[in-house]
């Protein structure tokens, strides 16, 4: 890589490679979106609140709001707003996509952890109440995911922070006019350097594009990209990686055969090296062998495995021991990856562990039949009990109801003890295999002075240079 870092003259467009699919206005409940739909849906249908740049919430449709009963009742009072037709937004519109997205048979991915919502109620035309069944502090974290951005799929859009000023595989996004801010006529000549122009497409794409200065942020880089990086001369200057937290390891999909005794799937948790594992994807990447990354909002400490007080030579031992006494036949196990120069080198070190204590592995599609996932998703709250129920893809009966049992919790205080309940219960099941924290990485320019690094690895694109908003 080179020393100096990538420039491009404060002119023109932001240009903004996103690594995935080219970006499309799709409804959250119909389909899952990667991060160049979630970053074009973010820009042009912000929620009721919004993350700024640090990942931090601020106002997004609502300009204030309250909490009330103990934290039961959430009201927003929304802001003068349009949407993208010039038509106003009313309180009545925002809970009829509200309550869509969280509707039972929603596929919209964060409507498993919104089913402590009784209600949205419109109170008045610029008022509307999220009523609660049970307390959840982090409610504003997740109304600021683009999952839950308040998105009209037909001509009329959303309602800012961008308008679409240029359709197409690479929208151009302008600054919306903006009803509440004092000079209106100022809004009307935005300058060019205020656009932002949004491109999907392949990891090696986009870095090639920065290297030749001809766009100013990769965003959406995780560890399946990360050994590109080795071949583009980008300087370390403009290599940005997040803090994420989140989930990053093997779920176990399949319980039957070798894999139906928790014993034999806590020997394969024990087998695999993740020092060797990270350190041969990208430097200082940091390993993880529990569940719960702290305590959040458990009652107790996370649980760890207690194959964690052993060596890494005592615990191949120990798992070598186990498949040894194993009389079901030669053990072989099909883990399921996406594709991508990092999975490959995640898998060889994975397939290297496994072998070392007498397992055959074989690597198949994201997609495929498989008795291991891998699972790969940055918290887009801060509640241990995400973390559990991400991780129990397929778990025991009994760890499945602890979960159930967290989430209906009807106070914080027995909602804590049941997070520490369910965390040991899972610890116990051994039905996920974690390994490190997600990786996430940015190239940014220079320009771009008010990205941040952030825990929710978000960055929205109205809070990339200092004067946007």
């Amino acid at each position: 890589m080179t020393g100096c870092d990538q420039r491009r003259p404060d002119t023109g467009p932001v240009i903004v490679s996103a690594i995935g699919a080219p970006p499309r206005l799709v409804d959250p409940r119909r389909q899952p979106i990667d991060t160049p739909s979630r970053l074009l849906i973010d820009s042009t249908a912000q929620g009721l609140v919004r993350f700024d740049a640090a990942g931090q919430i601020e106002p997004g449709l609502a300009e204030r709001w309250i909490v009330i009963d103990g934290g039961m009742s959430y009201i927003f009072r929304l802001r003068e707003g349009d949407w993208g037709d010039g038509t106003p937004v009313t309180a009545d519109q925002v809970v009829a996509i509200l309550n869509r997205q969280i509707a039972s048979g929603s596929r919209n991915p964060l409507a498993p952890f919104l089913t402590a919502i009784d209600e949205i109620v419109a109170m008045t035309p610029q008022v509307i109440e999220v009523r609660l069944g049970r307390p959840r502090p982090d409610l504003l974290k997740l109304f600021a995911q683009p999952e839950l951005a308040l998105l009209r799929v037909t001509p009329a859009g959303g309602s800012g922070p961008f308008r679409v000023a240029s359709r197409g595989r690479s929208p151009l996004l302008r600054p919306a006019f903006d009803p509440n801010q004092a000079d209106p006529e100022d809004q009307r000549a935005t300058r060019p350097e205020k656009d932002v122009r949004l491109i999907g497409e392949r990891a090696a794409r986009a870095i090639a594009r920065f290297a030749h200065h001809d766009s100013d942020l990769v965003s959406g880089g995780s560890f399946v990209d990360w050994p590109l990086l080795a071949t583009a001369e980008v300087s370390p200057a403009n290599l940005r990686v997040d803090p994420a937290a989140g989930l990053f390891g093997l779920a176990i999909v399949r319980r039957d055969g070798f894999l139906a005794d928790a014993a034999n799937r806590e020997a394969v948790a024990e087998a695999i090296d993740r020092t060797a594992l990270t350190a041969a994807i990208a430097p200082n990447w940091d390993a993880a062998d529990r569940i719960l990354p702290d305590i959040l909002d458990s009652a107790a400490l996370p649980q760890v495995p207690g194959w964690t007080l052993l060596t890494q030579d005592e615990r191949r031992i120990a798992a070598r021991q186990r498949v040894a006494a194993w009389s079901g036949g030669p053990v072989s196990l099909r883990i399921a990856l996406p594709s991508g120069p990092g999975a490959t080198l995640l898998y060889a070190q994975v397939a290297a562990s496994l072998i070392a204590v007498g397992i055959t592995p074989e690597r198949v599609a994201q997609d495929a039949e498989a008795e291991l996932v891998l699972v790969d998703a940055v918290a887009p709250y801060d509640s241990a009990r995400w973390y559990l129920a991400t991780a129990c893809v397929l778990c025991g009966d009994g760890a499945q109801a602890a979960i159930t049992a967290a989430r209906e919790a009807p106070t914080l205080a027995d909602r804590a003890r049941r997070i520490a309940e369910a965390d040991a219960a899972m610890n116990a099941d051994v039905a996920f295999i974690p390994l490190a924290r997600p990786l996430r990485w940015s190239l940014v320019s220079t320009r771009l002075r008010q990205w941040q690094p952030n825990v929710r690895a978000w960055h929205p694109l109205n809070r990339l240079r200092a004067d946007t908003n």
